[in-house]
């Protein structure tokens, strides 16, 4: 059933944080999209609200495709269900590799109302409007960097090597912040967002285990027979003024290592697109856009192919996972020697969620720029990483890992700047 209620865009911001905080109490399985609105081609995810009572695999899934709706969450490390690789390194949070739900309770928000679909969907909205929440205040954390500055130079040093020796063209590496609180994950999503308005966000809620995501990059969208993919390589600061922006925009755009990034992975993508596309219907749509967002602007490029007739769920995500603005190329080696010399399992961090329609269109993001949190454990961990290439200057990239993570840690460590 589904019913339609006035909801004035003022009171949207306090009936989310409402509908947010009454999940929690009523739902083991919830997720939370919001675009904030931001410029982007092909849109962001719709602004949207799932919540379920059970979850499943992939594999399951698989037998829902295309009959019902669903929300999903890929874990990196699927990828050795995929390959026939393994990571050995240390868990920071124990996380599924994959997790679907079918929604009990749907919300669809428009400018001045929203769609509740459910049994009861008018006894649902009034509750929530009845539910006593308030904003809170989270504390100020001490967040854990789990490589030096030392480590992170000799181990890019060590990835050029390679890069020399012909094993890989480019590699993205990246580095691990932990810490153990008691903190609120709802609340630090709005606290994020807030500083970080991005248009792939979600906040999931799987039991104890919460995704709080802010992040800029799709990873795949289906519309009828159309696949689009869009990484993202190439980051550069946001300026002080209008005048920074331009510069900085310009040097981003003609930056020479930049395009070399994002050109390879662009191939990459071509090629895992090939997999389950019509023959001769891949094309470049956009090559080295620069877009803006809060803190960075980022080099997005759009490609795109027709699918093969009724390709399946599973042979979709097999073709295509894990994404390559997440690995570097050749996809496998670089996957190897990620686990090789990062020191940690990347779990949901550079995986994927999205919701999948009963047509079989479907809007999946990569996970960046997020924070995982299990609230029982009351352990948490984010990460941050960058394209290296033979000519990566170490520091540089160090510095734009710092980039990345500024708004998570203004979040975190609200009272301090951290000290790298």
């Amino acid at each position: 059933m589904i019913q339609t209620f006035d909801l004035p865009a003022i009171e949207h911001a306090d009936w989310v944080r409402k509908l947010l905080h009454w999940a929690s109490i009523h739902y083991p399985y919830f997720v939370f999209f919001e675009n904030h609105q931001v410029n982007y081609p092909y849109g962001g995810f719709k602004k949207s609200f799932f919540a379920g009572s059970s979850c499943f695999t992939l594999d399951q899934a698989s037998e829902y495709y295309r009959k019902s709706e669903m929300v999903g969450i890929l874990s990196y490390d699927f990828k050795n269900q995929i390959e026939k690789l393994s990571s050995d390194n240390r868990a920071l949070v124990d996380l599924p590799d994959t997790l679907f739900f079918l929604p009990d309770v749907k919300v669809l928000f428009h400018e001045n109302s929203i769609d509740i679909e459910s049994n009861e969907p008018e006894n649902i909205f009034w509750q929530i409007v009845a539910f006593q929440c308030t904003a809170q205040i989270n504390p100020s954390i001490q967040v854990r960097q789990l490589t030096s500055k030392e480590a992170y130079i000799e181990a890019v040093k060590a990835i050029q090597n390679h890069i020399l020796e012909g094993d890989i063209y480019e590699m993205n590496y990246c580095m691990a912040f932990d810490f153990k609180a008691d903190w609120n994950p709802i609340q630090g999503f709005f606290d994020l967002t807030q500083r970080s308005a991005m248009p792939f966000s979600a906040l999931l809620k799987a039991e104890s285990k919460y995704l709080i995501c802010a992040s800029p990059e799709r990873f795949l969208k289906v519309m009828d027979s159309k696949i689009i993919a869009q990484p993202i390589k190439g980051t550069i600061r946001r300026g002080k003024d209008e005048n920074e922006d331009l510069a900085l925009s310009k040097e981003l755009l003609h930056s020479e290592k930049e395009r070399a990034e994002n050109l390879m992975i662009v191939d990459l993508m071509r090629n895992d697109l090939s997999k389950i596309a019509q023959t001769g219907s891949i094309q470049v749509e956009e090559l080295f856009g620069v877009y803006a967002f809060p803190k960075v602007f980022q080099m997005i490029s759009t490609v795109s192919a027709e699918l093969n007739a009724r390709v399946e769920l599973k042979a979709l995500i097999h073709a295509t996972f894990p994404m390559g603005s997440m690995t570097g190329a050749p996809k496998i080696k670089c996957m190897e020697l990620i686990d090789r010399y990062e020191n940690f399992k990347r779990g949901w961090f550079s995986g994927t969620i999205g919701i999948i329609q009963p047509n079989g269109d479907l809007d999946m993001n990569v996970i960046i720029r997020s924070i995982i949190y299990d609230q029982n454990d009351q352990q948490g961990y984010f990460a941050v990483g960058s394209a290296i290439t033979y000519d990566a200057d170490a520091t540089y990239e160090y510095d734009e890992c710092f980039l990345k993570a500024s708004a998570i840690l203004e979040t975190l460590q609200s009272d301090s700047s951290f000290k790298k």
